[in-house]
């Protein structure tokens, strides 16, 4: 059987059924794979969203290097599915990143895993890029939602 990974956004979601949904799906650790870790929404900083995981039982690594890029976000905004591939391709392509999924690849195989970005919808975000880097090397997705 293949190795499981999970998808989430947080769009839309508040810290309490994000959670939920993790434990729900027997997530052990939450892949943070944003390039910078903060936000407006209450609950999804860095800091604040480990302590909330910790409490629960759920670990928390940010890979600081598989985020988007500014242009990337910028075209996941509007909605351009296309150049926001195009620009994490590129991203994906240096040393850092590629090194930063080695580490990812390694925790996936050791334990379930969460990549998790903000967008709900896991075709506007560059966590589906990773997953599907990572169904080539025989892993299955599953895109989790927050009710």
């Amino acid at each position: 059987m293949s190795p499981t990974i999970f998808t989430i956004g947080y769009e839309g979601a508040d810290p309490e059924r994000f959670a939920a949904a993790l434990d729900h799906a027997g997530v052990a650790v939450l892949a943070d794979v944003r390039a910078v870790a903060l936000s407006r929404k209450r609950g999804f900083s860095k800091n604040a969203l480990r302590a909330n995981l910790l409490a629960g039982g759920m670990a928390y690594e940010h890979f600081v290097a598989l985020g988007t890029p500014k242009a990337g976000r910028e075209a996941a905004r509007a909605g351009d599915a296309a150049g926001l591939r195009a620009v994490y391709e590129t991203q994906l392509a240096t040393p850092e990143a590629q090194d930063a999924f080695a580490d990812l690849e390694t925790l996936a195989r050791q334990r379930p895993i969460c990549l998790m970005c903000f967008e709900r919808d896991p075709a506007l975000c560059h966590r589906r890029m990773l997953a599907e880097r990572l169904e080539g090397l025989g892993f299955r997705t599953v895109d989790l939602t927050v009710p």
